[in-house]
Order: C-alpha cells, then sequence, then structure tokens
C-alpha cells in the first residue's frame, strides 16, 4: 500500500536487497580501511617516532600559526564575499540595463575562472604594481588570496541571493508597492529578511567552501596551514623518510574539524531562525460594545415595554 503520493513504502525483497547493498558496502568500506592501516604499517607510518613529532613545540606552534592564518583569510573573504554578493544580487536585479548587464557579465566571468588561475593572477598583478598599492605594501600573497576568494565566492553568493529574492512571491512585493513603500523599502523590509532566511543552508554551505579554498594559498607561497604543513613535513626526516602521511592526516582532521564545526554553527543558526517569534501577533478578542439599556434587563425575560409580551 503507497503511504504516500511521491514515495511507496519497501516490500519485503526491495528491504532484503538494501540490507545486503548496505553489509556490501559497509564491508568494502572497512576493507579499504583495513588495507590501508596495513600499508602504512609496511611503509612505516605507524611507527612511535613518526607521531612522536606531533609532541614537539615547534611543530605545534607551526601547525597553530597555520590554523590562525587560514582563519584570518577565510574571516575577511567570508565577510566580503557576502557583502559583494548582496551588491551584485541587488545590480543583477537591476531596471537599469548597463548596471544589470556589468553585474552579470562580472559574476559569469568569475565563475568560469578557475579560482586558482584568479588567486595566481592576482597575486602577480598585487606584486608588479605593489608600490602604487600601499593598502597591499608586503601583504601581497594576503590580498591575493583574499581578493581572489572574494570575487569568485562573492559571484557564487550573488545567484545564491538572487534565488532567494526571486523565490519571494510576487503577491508580497505588489502588496508593498500599494502600501505607498518604496523600491529600496520593499528590498531592505520585505525581500532580503525572507531570501536570507530561506537561503542560510546554500551561504553557509558556501562558506564552507570558501574555507576550504583557502588551501589554495600554497600556489603564492601564503603561509596557511596547508603550506605550513607541506614546508614543515620537507624539513623533518624520520627513519630517514620525510613523514608526509602523518602530517596529512592531521592537517585533513584540523580543516574536517573546522568544516564540521562551521556547520554546526549554521545548522545552531537555522534552528534558532525557526524558534524565532516573527509574524504579526492575533489580537485578542474585545469585549463586544453594549449599547446603553440592551443588557439591563434579565436575560430571557421580555422587557416591559415589550408591546409583544404575552401576559400570563
Amino acid at each position: 500500500m503507497s503511504s504516500s503520493v511521491l514515495y511507496d513504502a519497501p516490500g519485503p525483497r526491495s528491504r532484503m536487497r538494501n540490507r545486503l547493498y548496505t553489509v556490501v558496502g559497509s564491508l568494502a568500506v572497512t576493507g579499504l580501511i583495513i588495507f590501508a592501516v596495513y600499508r602504512m604499517n609496511a611503509k612505516g607510518q605507524l611507527e612511535p617516532e613518526v607521531w612522536n613529532i606531533f609532541n614537539n613545540a615547534g611543530v605545534r606552534n607551526n601547525i597553530r600559526d597555520g590554523v590562525l592564518t587560514t582563519l584570518k583569510v577565510f574571516a575577511v573573504a567570508g565577510a566580503l564575499s557576502l557583502v559583494l554578493g548582496l551588491l551584485l544580487a541587488i545590480a543583477r536585479l537591476s531596471e537599469h540595463k548597463p548596471v544589470r548587464w556589468v553585474a552579470t557579465g562580472f559574476i559569469e566571468v568569475f565563475r568560469a575562472v578557475p579560482l586558482l588561475i584568479t588567486i595566481y593572477a592576482l597575486w602577480v598583478l598585487f606584486l608588479t604594481y605593489k608600490n602604487d598599492l600601499g593598502v597591499v605594501g608586503d601583504n601581497t600573497g594576503f590580498w591575493g588570496l583574499v581578493v581572489g576568494l572574494t570575487v569568485y565566492n562573492g559571484s557564487v553568493q550573488a545567484e545564491v541571493f538572487r534565488a532567494g529574492i526571486n523565490a519571494v512571491p510576487r503577491g508580497q512585493v505588489e502588496a508593498a508597492y500599494a502600501l505607498g513603500l518604496r523600491k529600496y523599502q520593499v528590498m531592505t523590509m520585505l525581500l532580503l529578511p525572507q531570501a536570507v532566511r530561506s537561503m542560510l543552508p546554500t551561504m553557509i554551505s558556501q562558506l564552507v567552501v570558501t574555507l576550504k579554498d583557502t588551501s589554495l594559498g600554497y600556489i603564492i607561497l601564503y603561509p596557511e596551514l596547508l603550506y605550513a604543513a607541506r614546508t614543515m613535513a620537507g624539513n623533518i626526516i624520520v627513519n630517514g623518510e620525510n613523514p608526509f602521511t602523518a602530517v596529512t592526516i592531521v592537517v585533513g582532521t584540523i580543516y574536517i574539524a573546522m568544516c564540521l564545526a562551521l556547520s554546526s554553527l549554521a545548522t545552531w543558526i537555522e534552528r534558532r531562525g525557526r524558534r524565532a517569534k516573527t509574524g504579526v501577533t492575533v489580537a485578542a478578542a474585545a469585549e463586544p460594545a453594549e449599547q446603553p439599556g440592551v443588557l439591563d434587563v434579565t436575560a430571557g425575560a421580555p422587557s416591559e415595554e415589550d408591546p409583544n409580551r404575552k401576559a400570563r
């Protein structure tokens, strides 16, 4: 029997097949993990000396500095990408064709160009004209990475904002204009709050992508976490080999932890937004206004002035 219009409850054969696929998939994943651990042990990557390097104060300081640098780039690039995305979305929805064409061209170009090329090109540009750009100074790597992340992720966030704004029912916009609201009031008071709430999960997902893309800073020699890990693993020798595997596992775990923390924050914000009491509160029903002298007569008893009163 169908439990839903769009989904039929699986029968006995389907349930058995799903269990079989689950068991086979779990065994395959377990086998891959066991094989990876076996190969690491055979290559000497599980020796205590290899993992003992993380007890060194210099190694921990390098990892800490890399994490802080990564978070600094992410904080600046994430905030700027949200602002740029909002401005580009509003410009693309503009009624003026030149503004709309410029915003559309900017979005399409930077979404199409690979982010690695954008970062490298901006870094070379800042290096070439760093004397003319006083703001950049010696931080060419930082600003090359930040601006590259901003223009790419801002273009993606612009499409997210635009989708959220277009998802608002047209009737609400027409009602707002009928009430006499101006265009900026409709945008700031009606469209944007609903768009941000509906598209918040997608926006946070793109911020997670921004956090991961900070690792592309290694191409311009910026000392973020990945560059610090590669430099550190290349300079340390344990048992005659560089501990690239151990460093990669630790750094990968740090990246996963940061992304999970950001996703958990997004989930908390979304749940809090759902619990927020918004909207128009329905007023309590007031007592009916009585006309003088109407309720003075006892309920059910005929009035003396009633000409139709029956004599007992």
